[in-house]
């Protein structure tokens, strides 16, 4: 039986978070929260990441995306509730452990050296050697081979592995630090805004390799305040507002206009509404009634 529970500005959570063991989630929080000192920047936050599917987390400026990401990759602590990875408890000290549970983060300003080639930077801190001790060499001609082939795994196709980074295009550096993050071994691939700095079409270059990691069995945490790249490529949604999980519903569950009101802060536009409509030169015909935002995700109250 589903239940339901009221977030913080009305909008009630579709499918809060199961906590019977064994129903296949990598990584779990479970009303996990951050303090800093007397600065509560998350509070009560539940969310599943299960393998092949893709788990978008929106908001805005300040809505406590950072944290999350800072929590799940082993840069912050959580100071409430429960952080789980393949049901069993941890409590990351540093992003190396978290790396070891197969949990990876490629952050919007990506890890590169701009100026070394493709293939460097893929292997970059991992490279591979041949030789004898203490003579080992670098073995370059299985790094090219291993970062081409891992590259065209994934549907990346470059002509030249020996060109700089720095010259690749946004969306293709986004796309270089996926498949280096698949070809490492990660079960869990947290992507931080990769499309926030790019143009449609290389939003829609990321958005297809999304996809392409889902289909390799990952499970994806994709960061963004873009309700529109959310939707094309997630499975379930979760709306963060001022550091509280304002919505959590499937895809079968919302629309994307249902989805793009919550991102915009509709529930506070809704409840301003009337005074909104005697302000000259303010439609509000468009804005969603406060009703409609305080229903479940799943479909009560749909017209």
């Amino acid at each position: 039986m589903t239940t339901e529970e009221t977030g913080t500005h009305g909008a009630i959570l579709a499918d809060p978070p199961d906590t019977a063991a064994g129903d296949g989630a990598i990584v779990e929080l479970r009303n996990a929260g951050k303090s800093y000192g007397n600065i509560r920047a998350l509070h009560g936050v539940s969310l599943k990441v299960h393998p092949s599917q893709v788990t978008c987390v929106l908001g805005d400026n300040g809505a406590g995306k950072s944290t999350l990401i800072k929590i799940i990759s082993g840069l912050h602590q959580h100071t409430e509730g429960e952080f789980l990875v393949d049901n069993a408890p941890v409590h990351f000290t540093t992003p190396r452990e978290a790396l070891d549970k197969g949990i990876a983060t490629v952050y919007q300003d990506l890890a590169v050296v701009p100026l070394m080639p493709v293939w460097r930077n893929f292997f970059l801190g991992s490279e591979m050697t041949k030789g004898p001790w203490p003579v080992r060499r670098l073995d370059i001609e299985r790094m090219k081979k291993t970062a081409d082939e891992e590259l065209r795994n994934m549907g990346i196709v470059l002509d030249d592995l020996e060109q700089p980074i720095g010259t690749l295009s946004g969306g293709q550096r986004q796309c270089v630090a996926i498949a280096r993050a698949v070809y490492f071994g990660a079960r869990v691939l947290i992507l931080d805004e990769p499309t926030a700095a790019l143009g449609v079409k290389q939003s829609g270059v990321v958005l297809k390799y999304v996809a392409a990691a889902r289909d390799r069995g990952l499970g994806v945490i994709f960061i963004t305040h873009n309700p529109h790249h959310a939707y094309m490529v997630g499975d379930h949604f979760s709306v963060l507002r001022l550091g509280t999980m304002e919505l959590s519903a499937s895809r079968e569950q919302i629309t994307l206009e249902e989805l793009t009101n919550h991102m915009a802060g509709g529930a506070e536009l809704a409840a301003l509404k009337h005074e909104l409509s005697q302000v000259r030169g303010v439609d509000t015909e468009a804005l969603p009634e406060e009703g409609d935002l305080t229903v479940a995700a799943g479909g009560e109250g749909k017209s």
